[in-house]
């Protein structure tokens, strides 16, 4: 079997999507699978609307993604030059002819083809009018007028086009400029690309491209197209349903890997499976697989995802991630030793980093900066359960070592020996030295914190 390549071809005139990525992971995964080439290429020939702030984002978006590309980045901004070499070949060799007629007349033409219930198309008033290069004139391409282009789509089957459908589009424009088909047909040939996938969108430009390959003589690429992707009311995703940039789901907290696993599931199966790692992707990815329909996003199931994700990693991994947003809520940048022993109490209880970084808080600030809930501590905080927790705390102080085992029994011997219910105090401890009602459990927690964080904490607490 020869190389196989795909690509990635993003235009730089918005951020990354749901809808791109996944793109961008079908393309990668299939390269990767038949250990094949995968290549980037940034499509602003829009000089006006393409940014380069835009283009930095995808590339960040790729990268935390982790869709590795081989070789250099292709611009087609940089291109210009080669697309009209093609032109002018189509010209030498009469699959292409000047056009003189204004999009006015263009636009005339269309609407009479309209009122006479016919495809609304460019009448082919110049196609043997032999005109040579002049102002303000298009170069066209001389499509077959009978017969029928036949796309062998990898997800869709065969699909049939009669040429007589197809008007002989515009491959320069009055401009100079290359069109967007011309130019993506001379890119992705002169770049060896054999595999397309990508939305079902372009399936109407397909047959119009598959003309100009042969036109010039360049073997034809496998293509397929995914449906597009719905939200869960089966209408077009948009931004209610979380279609944000790619980049919007790791600053509320996702893991590349979840995004990885959510996005490839939307529209590709491996029986009934739903969580694989990137070794596995890679190794059962094939477009066989690939749906027809369309898929449904549900930013539930990517939190499910996640939530699990979190729960396999690493707590040391993890503690550098809670480090990062952390930072962002404004605290200085911890202890990592220290959040890698906070991580694993809250992994179970987290379904995003930046949940985790809001249950990580408390153990983190400043005891003086600590926020404590002032309904709970008006509620919990009798005088006898103040004359308690002194007591307890005096307690605490002498246990050697402070862990979670001898915590919990000294506390609970504190409790049997003056016959007072668990609930009357573990409360207002927890309260002490989080600030709040809900934590992981109490003496584990002690524990994470140390001995003179809790100490600190309740000598605070006794003092509100």
């Amino acid at each position: 079997m020869n190389t196989i390549v795909t690509r990635f071809a993003p235009s730089p005139t918005g951020y990354l999507h749901i809808g791109g990525a996944r793109t961008a992971i079908f393309n990668w995964l299939l390269a990767r699978h038949h250990g094949g080439k995968f290549l980037l290429r940034i499509e602003d020939t829009d000089l006006v609307r393409s940014n380069a702030d835009m283009t930095r984002s995808i590339l960040d978006a790729m990268e935390w993604l982790g869709l590795s590309h081989d070789g250099e980045i292709t611009y087609q901004s940089q291109r210009f030059d080669l697309y009209n070499e093609y032109i002018d070949k189509l010209l030498g060799t009469g699959h292409a002819y000047w056009c003189s007629c204004s999009p006015e007349e263009v636009e005339a033409m269309r609407e009479e083809a309209r009122a006479k219930g016919l495809k609304p198309k460019y009448s082919g008033r110049c196609r043997e009018a032999g005109l040579g290069p002049g102002p303000a004139r298009v170069v066209r391409l001389k499509a077959p007028v009978t017969g029928a282009t036949v796309v062998d789509d990898m997800v869709k089957g065969s699909v049939s086009i009669d040429n007589a459908e197809l008007d002989d589009m515009v491959l320069r424009r009055a401009d100079g400029s290359p069109t967007y088909n011309l130019a993506v047909v001379v890119d992705d040939a002169t770049m060896g690309v054999t595999h397309i996938i990508r939305g079902d969108d372009h399936l109407n430009n397909t047959p119009r491209q598959m003309l100009i390959y042969k036109a010039l003589g360049f073997p034809l690429p496998r293509f397929g197209h995914v449906p597009m992707i719905l939200g869960p009311d089966k209408k077009k995703l948009s931004k209610r349903h979380g279609a944000t940039a790619v980049m919007e789901y790791e600053t509320e907290g996702f893991l590349p890997e979840a995004m990885l696993n959510g996005l490839v599931r939307l529209g590709w199966a491996c029986g009934d499976q739903e969580i694989f790692s990137r070794e596995e992707l890679v190794e059962l990815f094939s477009t066989e697989n690939l749906g027809s329909s369309a898929a449904v996003f549900d930013k539930a199931k990517l939190l499910w995802l996640n939530a699990h994700y979190i729960k396999e990693s690493p707590a040391a991994r993890l503690a550098v991630l809670v480090n990062a947003f952390l930072e962002r809520k404004g605290l200085p940048s911890q202890d990592l030793e220290y959040l890698a022993r906070v991580v694993p109490l809250l992994q179970p209880r987290a379904q995003t980093l930046a949940e985790m970084a809001e249950k990580a808080e408390c153990f983190v600030v400043r005891t003086d900066d600590l926020v404590y809930d002032m309904a709970a501590v008006k509620k919990l905080f009798t005088n006898e359960v103040r004359g308690h927790l002194a007591a307890v705390r005096t307690l605490l102080e002498g246990i050697e070592p402070f862990d979670q085992a001898g915590l919990e029994q000294a506390v609970h011997a504190y409790m049997e020996e003056r016959a007072i219910k668990f609930k009357l105090l573990a409360q207002p401890i927890r309260v002490a030295i989080t600030g709040g009602t809900a934590s992981p459990g109490l003496f584990e927690t002690m524990e994470v914190m140390g001995k003179r964080r809790v100490l600190s904490r309740i000598d605070r607490a006794l003092a509100l």
